[in-house]
């Protein structure tokens, strides 16, 4: 089997395909930094060479399905084939000039929150870093960034602290300084609550943000939204946090999806102030959208505003979240592991 090359570092990659040095940082930057994927196009790599490396790796494995692009916000989905035929989502953002990739870290979900459409297809498997990394380059392939670099956000298919390595190995990669030497301070990784990888998290040396998916902070509504509250009270969620917050003084932000007569009155904003208390924190609200097959609405524009109000009159930090990928089915919440039939496949 050949290696994936996407998901090595150079002196990895030198010391796997017995590469010079220099050799192994040219190869990690034709396929990070420029997003090359065919060896013939290296062209500062000497013929013999380009040989060998197509007889011993792949700089990536995933295949483009299906691009879905929004006329309306920019937003952009696709969907990528595994080498097991399993299939996996990611999201490009724009707003402006600032790009966010919103990127999965297991095929399925296996957490089941009551609102969300990936853990309508179970959980399948975890990615392995090369997998994550090439959601990010296949994204990234031929867009304009106009020197930026993008906003990455572990936030699409999957629960990232269920696939903690993996999950790490791809945010150094991303930050390499021979690659795309994205800024920690750009990458935000998203958790259902794991109590025990916030805990594993703060001890890393790095300062990539943290976001919790709260949407519920009393115990009995949110285990039925949120299972895994169920193994993490909100109790030991809020010590963990506490003690992040110790160790790292970063902030903490709070996603809350907002549904209709759900969790967005006045006394959900009381419960959530109360769990905030010493945390600093700031909370995005999100409408949620609407999924085939989930028995709930979005709460009204106007109810998403009051609730917004309520918590920036008590001093929190809070914004609302703009819908930018419904109409493609590419907004929080809608990303669904799906067959790939009736998708030609593309090369990259």
């Amino acid at each position: 089997m050949k290696h994936p090359l996407a998901g090595m570092t150079p002196e990895e990659l030198a010391e796997t395909l017995r590469l010079k040095p220099f050799q192994g940082r040219q190869l990690f930057q034709w396929i990070h930094r420029r997003q090359v994927f065919q060896f013939d196009e290296m062209t500062n790599l000497p013929k013999a060479l380009r040989t060998h490396l197509k007889e011993t790796g792949d700089p990536v494995r995933l295949r483009l399905l299906q691009r879905t692009a929004s006329a309306r916000t920019g937003t952009c989905k696709v969907l990528l084939a595994l080498p097991d035929g399993e299939t996996v989502e990611s999201v490009l953002i724009r707003d402006g000039r600032r790009v966010t990739l919103c990127v999965s870290s297991q095929v399925g979900c296996a957490l089941k929150c009551d609102f969300c459409a990936t853990g309508l297809a179970g959980f399948r498997r975890n990615l392995e870093p090369a997998e994550i990394v090439e959601q990010v380059l296949y994204l990234l392939a031929g867009e304009e960034l106009y020197g930026k670099t993008p906003n990455i956000v572990y936030m699409g298919m999957g629960e990232p602290f269920r696939n903690y390595g993996a999950v790490t190995k791809s945010i150094r990669l991303l930050m390499h300084p021979e690659g795309l030497g994205i800024g920690a301070r750009k990458i935000t990784l998203s958790t259902a609550g794991d109590v025990k990888g916030i805990e594993r998290f703060a001890q890393e040396d790095w300062q990539v943000r943290l976001s919790v998916s709260l949407h519920a902070a009393n115990d009995t509504l949110r285990s039925h939204l949120v299972p895994l509250n169920r193994r993490y009270g909100l109790a030991d969620l809020r010590k963990a946090l506490l003690g992040y917050q110790a160790i790292t003084g970063r902030q903490v932000t709070f996603e809350w999806t907002l549904l209709e007569g759900v969790n967005d009155s006045s006394r959900d904003v009381r419960e959530l102030l109360a769990f905030l208390r010493g945390i600093r924190a700031s909370v995005n609200l999100i409408p949620w959208n609407p999924v085939p097959g989930l028995d709930y609405a979005p709460a009204s524009r106007r109810q998403c505003r009051a609730f917004l109000d309520q918590l920036t009159e008590c001093g929190v930090k809070a914004t609302l979240r703009r819908e930018k990928g419904q109409d493609i089915e590419a907004a929080c919440g809608q990303l669904r592991r799906i067959a790939g039939e009736g998708f030609s496949p593309s090369s990259p």
